[in-house]
């Protein structure tokens, strides 16, 4: 029970700090940072699908998969927000 508390209490800490963080980027730098969420979004995927490939218990599925979707989601957000940013500086013919 104690472990449970002590990983509640960094959980609800790491959602606290991240919300401030991304609250205080200016929009200029966005877009950088949109690639480096992705490149850390892939870099989640893969360990998901790696604790999903060994797990022997259903929670770890659960949470791997789940893992796995909601990485996948921002990846692809990540994507075609970055795709509409770059194309705001083509060239209008």
């Amino acid at each position: 029970m104690e472990g449970l508390i002590l990983l509640l209490t960094i959980f609800a800490l790491a959602v606290f700090v991240g919300f401030e963080i991304i609250t205080k980027v200016p929009p200029t730098l966005h877009t950088p940072l949109m690639s480096g969420s992705n490149a850390i979004s892939g870099i989640t995927i893969t360990g998901a699908i790696l604790a999903v490939h060994v797990s022997s218990s259903p929670a770890v599925l659960w949470i791997g998969c789940g893992a796995i979707v909601l990485a996948t989601i921002n990846v692809v957000g990540g994507f075609l927000v970055t795709n509409r940013m770059l194309s705001m500086f083509k060239r209008k013919d």
